[in-house]
């Protein structure tokens, strides 16, 4: 849950035209993190190691955990609010419930697991398929509107920091 900080940054954020000096564009942060997590997933496909597998998923798991939640919780209202048609955040929400229960399923397993090696492979046809329609469609709708997304990276960013220590902090 965002904190009411975080929350108050993000509707100022995305409310104004003014540009933040330095600050990173929304949806460049979230195609990086889009390389990143494409870039484990091939690893782990090559990966024979149990150990390896493990270090990748964990980092997959807790970087989609992350990116998702951002997403959520700043990207997703801020494009709902200065798109004509909503029916595509819907969509990527929806495509990110269907991620996060094989999360929540590889997180509670172990690599050695029967359908464990299937679930990875789904989870990765999943994000794909998410990945594709938000660079292809979505982004480009959002990049057409007069949304500040610097103000707006630069949150998220903030946001994906903190959250990823917090989870740091866990593991």
């Amino acid at each position: 849950m965002a904190t009411a900080a975080a929350t108050t940054t993000k509707k100022t954020s995305t409310k104004t035209t003014k540009k933040s000096p330095g600050a990173q564009d929304a949806i460049a942060l979230l195609k990086a993190d889009h390389r990143e997590v494409e870039g484990w997933f091939a690893e782990y496909e090559k990966a024979r190691a149990g150990t390896k597998k493990t270090e990748l998923i964990a980092k997959i798991c807790k970087a989609l955990t992350v990116h998702t939640r951002i997403e959520e919780e700043y990207f997703y209202p801020a494009s709902r609010d200065v798109l004509d048609d909503e029916s595509i955040v819907d969509e990527a929400v929806v495509e990110h419930a269907s991620a996060k229960d094989l999360i929540a399923q590889l997180e509670a397993g172990q690599v050695d697991d029967d359908l464990y090696d299937a679930k990875v492979k789904w989870l990765s046809e999943v994000i794909k398929h998410h990945v594709k329609e938000e660079e292809k469609e979505y982004f480009p709708k959002v990049r057409k509107t007069d949304l500040d997304l610097k103000s707006l990276g630069a949150a998220m960013a903030a946001r994906k920091e903190e959250l990823m220590s917090q989870l740091a902090r866990i593991n």
